[in-house]
């Protein structure tokens, strides 16, 4: 029975792996050490990558979607948009923790809160808040 598991298990790597090296080396025959030792090469190198690049990616992904709502929240009044921004940074900051310093958020280039935009009435647009 685990001879049986371990069999059925080096043989699904071995069906991954060949897909993979099907790309390089058609004609390519794996036996159980190639498939054993393949897998420990990768998994030896996904323990070597830098732990922090996924941190990196969410703090870039957060910080563009901050900006586009700075740019939406520019134009509602300079209160919201301050306190929303407020609420935005203390979430960033609990999230990422102390290990990542906060990058300073700032209004969209030529844009302020201090200046509220109103609406012409006979293009009023409806929002749920």
């Amino acid at each position: 029975m685990r001879r049986d598991r371990i069999n059925n298990s080096i043989e699904q790597l071995k069906t991954i792996l060949e897909k993979v090296l099907q790309k390089n080396e058609p004609s390519c025959k794996l036996d159980k050490a190639d498939v054993l030792e393949m897998t420990v090469s990768f998994l030896k190198q996904q323990l070597r990558r830098d732990p922090v690049a996924p941190r990196v990616d969410y703090n870039e992904g957060y910080s563009r979607c901050l900006q586009e709502t700075l740019h939406f929240m520019s134009l509602c009044a300079p209160q919201k948009g301050a306190r929303l921004l407020n609420h935005f940074q203390g979430d960033k900051n609990a999230v990422t923790g102390s290990g990542f310093p906060a990058s300073p958020v700032t209004a969209p280039a030529g844009q302020t809160f201090t200046k509220p935009v109103v609406p012409s009435p006979e293009r009023a647009v409806w929002r749920p808040w």
